[in-house]
């Protein structure tokens, strides 16, 4: 039996972080993937998705071409789209698993499954080590009124996996992250998209209302529509598309159905029982604080573990992860430091507390803004939709949390994140030197406003 130093279960963006991150710090590796290497993250999540994303920002941005002085719009279709993202997805797998080699990580296909605490079966073979890293992430959550059907009800898993069905009308279900960014990709792609939740898009999620406010005009713009309160009762397969029975009674029939209905842990078929592991009621790996199931010297990661579900937590959790397996508790997972980010008609990105869940803390907020209008590179480039939220405690000018909101939110927000935690985040803002004209300068205008309405000048300035 070949012996390691450490086992990874799942190669998406935690179990692959934490594979090279081990790798380098001189353990001996072996991770293991039942189906295509890199992930959901990779094949059919973040990863194609980003590269859809951009493609529908083109076409949106061509609308507004004529006031540049440049003639004629753009038009996008689904099926190349497609086989765009297939060939990104194909050129980062490739240099994954080229990497893997070089730093000699031992990779095993096939499904993983506990045989007792320190080893795992990966088909006829078995493998031992001395800690193991369950990564296996997630899987569509399916509704039960909806029968997955080849070519008519999809999850998005199964919208990456192969070739777009045939037909221009689209029902898309959800309202969460997936629902809201689909509704704005398909709607640039060439579909006519019916867009149908039980509630407004992001309606659960932390991002303020301002930053919804911006979102749903900018859906609108591009004349997205959600029908809300509209839970499907029937759903009946035709020879020719798909007839929906809706709530209110209504009946709608589209060429296919697409699930952006969330995800579940996976764990199926683990035998995590096997090795003393836990799962809670929905399915997750219960964990610590460090990372640690119910068998200390097993760990479990991202999607699997972590109810926020994003690659950021993921990788953020193989971080945290490999140090503890180093350096046995020495670091804590910090959910609220990993930035949140939404790729749709607008960028949104947050990271840390919002107003709420600093009172619920028993902390005084006071918000600092800035918003885009004005900005010499937000008008250049005809996009002045957003702003930049800070929020601080009021009483020791620590920083809580932050939202960006609008174009290049994602990349804004990496200026902000490599700041929080630090007592001093605010003074370093409003003491960095910024590039002009650039939409990052709000982060500063936004440190100043802050300390001015809220007399934190010595905490930010020195004063």
């Amino acid at each position: 039996m070949q012996q390691f130093d450490l086992i990874v279960i799942g190669s998406g963006p935690g179990g692959y972080r934490a594979a090279v991150l081990a790798t380098l710090r001189g353990l001996s590796v072996a991770i293991i993937e039942k189906a295509d290497w890199g992930g959901c993250c990779l094949n059919r999540g973040c990863v194609p998705k980003k590269d859809w994303h951009h493609t529908a920002q083109l076409v949106a941005a061509s609308k507004g071409f004529a006031k540049r002085g440049i003639s004629g719009t753009l038009s996008a279709e689904l099926d190349g789209a497609w086989q765009h993202q297939k060939k990104v997805v194909e050129t980062v797998r490739d240099s994954y698993t080229d990497y893997m080699k070089r730093l000699g990580i031992s990779a095993f296909n096939g499904a993983a499954r506990f045989v007792d605490p320190h080893t795992v079966a990966v088909g006829e073979t078995s493998i031992n080590a001395q800690h193991i890293i369950i990564a296996t992430g997630s899987s569509p959550l399916v509704p039960d009124a909806y029968p997955l059907t080849p070519g008519r009800v999809l999850t998005t898993d199964d919208l990456f996996d192969h070739v777009p069905p045939a037909g221009k009308r689209v029902a898309l279900v959800g309202s969460g992250v997936i629902g809201t960014e689909f509704a704005f990709i398909l709607s640039q792609l060439g579909r006519d998209v019916l867009w149908i939740a039980n509630s407004k898009p992001l309606a659960s999620s932390a991002y303020s209302q301002p930053a919804l406010k911006i979102l749903y005009e900018a859906l609108a713009r591009h004349d997205i529509k959600v029908r809300t309160g509209c839970r499907a009762q029937c759903v009946e397969i035709l020879p020719d598309g798909v007839k929906l029975t809706l709530g209110d009674g209504s009946v709608e029939t589209v060429d296919w159905v697409l699930l952006g209905t969330g995800r579940r842990p996976h764990t199926d078929n683990l035998a995590a029982d096997a090795a003393g592991v836990t799962l809670d009621a929905r399915g997750f790996v219960k964990v610590n604080a460090h990372l640690q199931t119910s068998a200390p010297h097993i760990y479990a990661i991202g999607d699997v573990a972590n109810p926020r579900m994003t690659a950021n937590q993921a990788l953020a959790d193989a971080a945290v992860a490999i140090a503890n397996i180093l350096s046995p508790g020495s670091r804590e997972r910090d959910a609220g430091a990993v930035p949140e980010l939404v790729y749709s008609a607008v960028e949104l990105g947050r990271i840390g507390m919002n107003e709420d869940d600093a009172e619920d803390a028993e902390l005084e907020p006071a918000v600092g803004f800035a918003a885009f209008e004005t900005n010499p590179r937000a008008l250049g480039q005809d996009d002045t939709d957003g702003f930049v939220r800070l929020i601080a405690d009021m009483d020791s000018g620590a920083l809580l949390g932050a939202e960006v909101v609008g174009a290049e939110a994602g990349e804004m927000l990496h200026v902000i994140a490599q700041q929080f935690g630090h007592d001093d985040a605010l003074a370093r803002f409003a003491g960095m030197f910024y590039n002009h004209p650039a939409r990052t300068e709000e982060i500063q205008n936004a440190t100043e406003t802050l300390a001015a309405k809220w007399g934190l000048a010595q905490q930010v300035f020195g004063e």
